[in-house]
């Protein structure tokens, strides 16, 4: 296995505030304002010094869904984990950055422990330090991700993560040339409207983006959806009936949707319930046909308790459900697995060398056990331009995940807060995933309902440019606005 000398000499943080251009509404939150963090790695790889930017936003109330803390707090709390981790992380020296990425895990898990912090939320940390530096690593020898995965370039070792994998790498369960087409699955959140007659004249936006779910059909020509529910049953059938209606009118026929559980559920026995009595309504008969999957119905306090697994097996008929906020922990998947849950998600949020893992992982049950629904699903937390979707997007083609939720796109104006430097990067960069709109600005080019990817496999982890992160404001400065 071919193995690096990495160092990681120097962390630093900057950020900014950003405004969507329409409510996000998902679980117990609505997005208006969000920070967006950079970080930038500086490494020796090899004895040549090498850069690494990731970012992402600060998401309130989907790292902890605790609806008794302030959004103030828990931004206070996702930075924290992000200065800890990148405090941690300086110093940290490893043949690879399989090394480098479990020495950080351990050092920020114990210390999400000692400060009673959910792993979630701990190793949000962790996921912007690993992303950062494999992007250094990739740039150090200007090699794409895709290539420096298929051969374990990154040192990963699969069986210290999941014990069913030992002697095997990830060029043994991956494609063998990345994905050049993805599959949007664009969101529909609950306080979207779904025709443009339902927007309220003071909310119309000029901004040559469509809003409205009828629109974004029309504009992307879409054919996968994620729809949000509420878990409150005369609300969610009446939406449901309502989209449903949209989709058959406006969408091709072969639309596939997954339905977003936002942990609504407090027991098993509470979705099942609340799923059998929406196979009751004639209404929506035809409109489940076309289901993926439903994801995280449960709260994650509940989600991976043994009584579940109980539950399941009492199911048989059940939809294929998978988890995504309880994905928080290296052993969370296989116990979900071992429950009857179908699979799990991946975002970079939750980390890469986890989700490596874990698509490994399910596609080695997929090939042992044919017959059990075996799935994972690429889904998102908003990421935007000009980094951190371009890095989701390569790990995707990558994992070969074809289906994946894209959001950010749809609730902020596309790269248009930042400055005309970075714009044109973007659009010199990626000519096949960014266009210029009527306004100047660079959006992404969802065509068909597909986004073409070609050129974010041709660079050293996606991105392909150093963006400017100078012109944000350091972490010690920062100041949210919410």
């Amino acid at each position: 296995m071919p193995k690096h000398s990495i160092t990681i000499h120097d962390c630093d943080i900057r950020l900014t505030n950003l405004e969507t251009r329409m409510p996000f509404k998902y679980g117990i939150a609505t997005m208006t304002r969000v920070p967006h963090a950079f970080v930038r790695v500086h490494a020796e790889v090899d004895g040549q010094r090498s850069v690494g930017i990731s970012a992402d936003l600060l998401p309130p109330k989907w790292f902890t869904k605790d609806p008794d803390k302030s959004v103030s707090d828990e931004i206070t709390d996702m930075i924290r984990v992000i200065q800890h981790a990148a405090s941690c992380g300086v110093g940290l020296t490893g043949s690879n950055v399989f090394d480098v990425w479990q020495r950080l895990y351990e050092i920020q898990g114990q210390w999400g422990t000692q400060e009673k912090l959910p792993p979630l939320l701990a190793h949000f940390g962790t996921s912007l330090i690993e992303r950062a530096l494999i992007e250094a690593v990739c740039r150090a020898s200007n090699t794409p991700f895709a290539e420096m995965l298929r051969t374990n370039r990154l040192g990963i070792r699969l069986g210290e993560i999941h014990s069913s994998l030992r002697d095997t790498a990830p060029g043994d369960f991956l494609p063998k040339a990345p994905l050049g087409q993805i599959i949007v699955r664009h969101t529909i959140g609950l306080a979207d409207m779904l025709r443009d007659e339902d927007i309220p004249a003071a909310d119309r936006l000029n901004d040559g983006l469509p809003q409205s779910l009828v629109a974004c059909i029309e504009a992307y020509h879409l054919r996968h959806f994620k729809i949000k529910v509420t878990g409150h049953l005369d609300p969610d059938l009446d939406r449901l009936e309502q989209i449903a209606d949209v989709l058959n009118q406006n969408a091709t026929s072969d639309y596939r949707f997954s339905l977003d559980g936002n942990e609504q559920f407090k027991s098993l026995a509470d979705f099942r319930a609340y799923w059998e009595a929406v196979l009751l309504n004639a209404k929506l008969r035809g409109f489940l046909k076309h289901l993926l999957f439903v994801e995280q119905p449960l709260h994650r306090n509940s989600a991976l308790k043994p009584a579940v697994g109980e539950m399941f097996a009492g199911w048989p008929n059940r939809p294929a459900v998978i988890i995504d906020e309880s994905d928080a922990a290296l052993d969370s998947l296989p116990t979900a697995l071992g429950l009857g849950y179908a699979g799990t998600s991946h975002k970079n949020c939750k980390g890469i060398i986890k989700g490596i893992a874990n698509r490994c992982l399910l596609l080695q049950r997929a090939k042992d056990q044919p017959q059990v629904p075996t799935i994972m699903s690429g889904e998102d937390l908003c990421t935007i331009g000009p980094i951190s979707v371009l890095q989701d997007l390569t790990v995707m083609a990558a994992l070969g995940i074809q289906s994946v939720e894209r959001n950010g796109h749809h609730y902020f104006p596309g790269i248009s807060m930042f400055s005309k430097a970075i714009q044109q990067q973007a659009l010199a960069a990626h000519g096949d995933v960014y266009r210029a709109t009527r306004l100047g600005w660079p959006a992404l080019s969802v065509k068909q309902g597909l986004l073409e990817i070609g050129s974010l496999n041709r660079h050293p982890f996606g991105v392909g440019f150093e963006v400017d992160v100078e012109e944000f404001t350091p972490v010690e400065n920062f100041q949210p606005r919410l």
